[in-house]
This record gives C-alpha cells, structure tokens and sequence, in this order.
C-alpha cells in the first residue's frame, strides 16, 4: 500500500465523538513513550503528522488521521504513564477501554512494544484484556534499530513465549524502527490486507 493522502481530521475526548462516517478506523496504542507518533509519521511519510514529544503521555485525546479518503489511522493515548495524577490515569483507562471495547469503527488496533524491555506486565494484561473481548489486533515492536538482529529476534521470542503461556493461537507480529524505516512496507501491506477482509 502506497499513502498519498494523510490529513488530520479530529481529536476526540469521548468516543461519541469521533467521525460517523464508514471509514473503518485502524488503531495505534502502547505504553507512554514507546514511539508511537514517529511509527505513525513514518507509515504517512509525513513528518509531523502526529506529534512527536520526548514527554511521555502527550497523547491525551483519540486522534484520526484520514488516510487515502479510505480509511482513518487513530492514535490512542498511551497507557501506564506514573507521571500524571491518578485521576487523569483513570480517565485515560476509560477512554481507552470506552474504545478499543465499544466503538464499533475499529476494525484492527496495533499494540505497540519497546523491543529492548522483556515483557511487561502491563502489555501482557492488556493484551489479555483484548483477547477476552475478541478484539483483533497485532503487535508492532518499536526501537529495532536499538537492537542486532540477534537480539531482536531474542526479544520476540521472549514475547511468544510469555503469550503462548495464555495463547493457543500467537497474534501477528511485526518489527519496526521508525530511526531506519525498518517494517514500514510490511505494516503497510498487512493494513492493506486487513481492509480488504
């Protein structure tokens, strides 16, 4: 798939706001700070389509992105960030959760992952919690440029098999590093492949 279009079109506190159309939204989330704005600026070819912040938990609204006049991509708030109140936390979660389990024009949400961090609590809950509500998604591991190959595949491997400890079926993964353009062609073809189911 080829972007040629990429326009903001809204943020949205709640999820009655967001775009009534029947463009089907295509998810992005992950812990604060795991490189989510610059994985979305580097699949839209555009710089600062989203934006980038070296504070975590900038992200506090759902953001689309019209991408193609075909589909949105929707950039979620990060989860799990201690620096903000525990108020703000909570309204995050509900957000969050309002989103990912009640809007029905998701179609498929990417979980983001530091591919230099072993497996944490935090993405495995909720990635549980995705798949106790049948919710499709994949796992895209950010910052493989930190990493040799080696490693990188280490890393995954460490990711399966904590999942597979819950899992029959593995969701799809892919790697990515928005510093080299690393797994920008093969995210790009499986959203294609994804839209067209």
């Amino acid at each position: 798939m080829q972007i040629s279009k990429a326009e903001f079109k809204c943020s949205s506190e709640r999820i009655s706001q967001v775009p009534k159309d029947d463009l089907r939204d295509i998810a992005f989330i992950g812990r604060s700070n795991v490189g989510k704005s610059s994985l979305i600026n580097l699949l839209t070819g555009r710089q600062s389509l989203a934006k980038v912040s070296g504070t975590p938990g900038k992200t506090r609204l759902i953001n689309h992105f019209r991408i193609n006049d075909a589909w949105y991509l929707v950039d979620l708030p990060g989860y799990g960030y201690a620096r903000t109140s525990k108020v703000q936390r909570g309204e995050f979660s509900k957000l969050i959760t309002d989103y990912v389990l009640r809007c029905e024009k998701l179609h498929f949400l990417f979980v983001l992952v530091d591919i230099r961090l072993e497996p944490q609590r935090i993405d495995l809950r909720f990635i549980e919690m995705l798949g106790e509500n049948g919710v499709p998604f994949g796992i895209i591991f950010t910052k493989a440029d930190k990493l040799s190959k080696t490693q990188r595949e280490k890393s995954v491997e460490r990711f399966r098999t904590a999942l597979s400890e819950q899992w029959e079926e593995l969701p799809p993964m892919l790697v990515s590093s928005s510093e080299r353009g690393l797994g920008r062609d093969e995210i790009l073809d499986f959203i294609d492949s994804i839209l067209k189911v």
